[in-house]
């Protein structure tokens, strides 16, 4: 298992991990304390909620570790002109002239309801070094394909973007 990341993906996920280190885990096991106090541990519901958050942080805090440690670093860094990890592009989609705008990401932070797409999606793919006023063709399948026409690339400021929490 490995996943493209930039360095801010890396440092966003290192911050994450020491605050649920840090913050987070404190948090739980006073819940679990308080619960574990009330009694009986095999009919206590609130000693059995409290430790499955506890489990799910822990669980939260060796993914990003093993996220970070088998990551494969790439750069955010484009030309001024060209498509680029962590940029907004509008296209405008040669078949029926309609235009939609997307974000360009790595997979941790990809949420396709908002127009933030991977890097690694077929339209991310096919973006990704194309300058403005180019047509792009997206292959989704074999059988299946469509261009578009970058109209406008946009740098985007990082830090409003939230790792994915699976």
């Amino acid at each position: 298992m490995y996943n493209e990341l930039t360095q801010s993906d890396i440092q966003k996920m290192q911050e994450e991990i020491e605050y649920r280190k840090v913050t987070v885990r404190k948090e739980l096991l006073e819940h679990v304390k308080e619960a574990r106090a009330h009694g009986d541990l095999s009919e206590n519901f609130e000693y059995h909620a409290a430790k499955k958050e506890k489990n799910k942080n822990e669980s939260r805090i060796r993914f990003l570790e093993r996220m970070i440690k088998t990551a494969v670093i790439i750069s955010d860094e484009s030309a001024e002109d060209e498509v680029g990890v962590n940029n907004t592009v509008v296209v405008e989609f040669s078949e029926d002239h309609s235009e939609e705008t997307y974000q360009i990401v790595t997979t941790v932070r990809v949420n396709t309801l908002k127009g933030i797409i991977s890097n690694e999606s077929p339209m991310g793919k096919a973006l990704l070094g194309h300058k403005v006023g180019e047509t792009v063709k997206v292959v989704v399948n074999d059988s299946v394909s469509y261009e578009v026409i970058i109209k406008r690339i946009e740098n985007t400021v990082d830090d409003d973007l939230e790792l994915n929490k699976f």
